[in-house]
């Protein structure tokens, strides 16, 4: 088969969808040496990827997502290779593409979460987004040979706001990265040059509204109290979301916040490392990565109840109700007191991640490629 990867998002600019679309051509190109391959990059990520399988081709793509030269221009780029099965692994499939491709959805955070506060445009024009996000992502659906979803909690969340064959619904899980990133320099110094001080709770990722982080930092003031020598460290790329967190943090005058901005991940490895838990309170996710990430690093989780959190996470978490700040309060409060507990959650976590990796992802993903002959 010609398989076409829609890699525009890979690597490092496309956040946690740029670590998927990665590691899945990552792991094909190790067990796929039958099939050609097709992987189409932009510009700022072309220098990310170089093939190390004599069948797989990179293709410069520098189209931008969700604009007018996708839908117009990315069509006919990839109808000049006459591709038998294009991999999109997100929604964004150009309306006027008509060749066989499966999708990845990875959620539908904006069927849950429709609120002007998880955008920077104006109220007009974040309508428009949604209704188009709406639109594309149900043509997606409906006009794929199959769907990839990253759980069985979004497999439900497609089933229960589209009509669709479950048998069309196919789950393949992601993984925590299991080799460990050289430190170059010693960990301490690491922790210094990003402004980090021990001992402190650590939160990585965005700063979207329903990552949760305001409760998280009202949760902190009052662990705050009978902890005055902690810190709570959330580790994220400054954005729009992000100075707007840290406007509310000044404003309320919540003391030993630390935003280090983007860390690379050479040094996050060592942030990882010194904490003394990690803790996610988002209201909504696809799969919650970041947690397992924790797990692989031997730190223990504290983590929301919510959507597919419990699926993925198991008895390797000690859970909260994300929306009251008491409950994720006392829970953060157990975690950091109680060693008994901080010992089995590690112990845990190291047995939960084993259950995943990526190359099972990609060898179920390659099934689904071949059904489509």
């Amino acid at each position: 088969m010609r398989i076409g990867i829609d890699a525009r998002f890979y690597g490092s600019v496309g956040k946690g969808l740029g670590r998927y679309t990665e590691k899945l051509i990552k792991y094909l190109e190790i067990i796929d040496s039958e099939n050609q391959y097709f992987i189409f990059l932009r510009r700022k990520n072309w220098n990310e990827y170089e093939p190390k399988n004599k069948n797989f081709k990179k293709i410069m793509a520098d189209i931008p997502w969700y604009g007018f030269r996708e839908q117009l221009f990315f069509p006919r780029m990839l109808n000049k290779y006459s591709l038998d099965l294009v991999h999109f692994p997100h929604f964004n499939v150009p309306f006027l593409f008509g060749r066989k491709f499966v999708v990845t959805i990875h959620d539908l955070i904006l069927f849950h979460f429709p609120t002007k506060r998880a955008s920077a445009l104006s109220p007009m024009l974040y309508w428009i987004k949604n209704a188009c996000y709406r639109w594309a992502i149900s043509r997606a659906i409906r006009k794929s040979e199959s769907i990839i979803a990253v759980s069985e909690f979004t497999k439900r969340d497609i089933l229960e706001n589209f009509s669709v064959d479950p048998d069309k619904i196919i789950v393949t899980y992601q993984a925590a990265d299991k080799e460990q990133a050289l430190i170059a320099q010693p960990a301490d110094e690491i922790l210094k040059k990003y402004g980090i001080i021990k001992p402190y709770l650590l939160y990585v990722g965005n700063a979207y509204p329903h990552k949760n982080l305001e409760s998280l930092v009202a949760a902190f003031r009052e662990v705050l109290k009978r902890h005055p020598g902690l810190h709570l460290v959330m580790v994220g790329k400054e954005d729009y979301f992000y100075r707007r967190l840290k406007e509310s943090v000044s404003s309320q005058k919540i003391k030993n916040v630390i935003f280090p901005d983007y860390v690379s991940d050479s040094d996050l490895s060592a942030v990882y490392r010194g904490a003394k838990l990690y803790v996610f309170p988002s209201l909504y996710e696809g799969f919650g990565l970041p947690p397992l990430e924790a797990m692989a690093k031997s730190i223990p989780v504290v983590s929301s109840n919510a959507s597919c959190l419990p699926e993925i996470l198991e008895n390797a978490a000690y859970y909260f109700d994300p929306r009251g700040t008491a409950g994720m309060a006392d829970s953060i409060e157990k975690t950091l007191t109680d060693n008994g507990l901080r010992k089995e959650l590690i112990e845990a976590g190291r047995a939960r991640i084993k259950k995943f990796s990526w190359e099972k992802l990609a060898g179920k993903t390659l099934e689904i490629y071949l059904k489509q002959k």
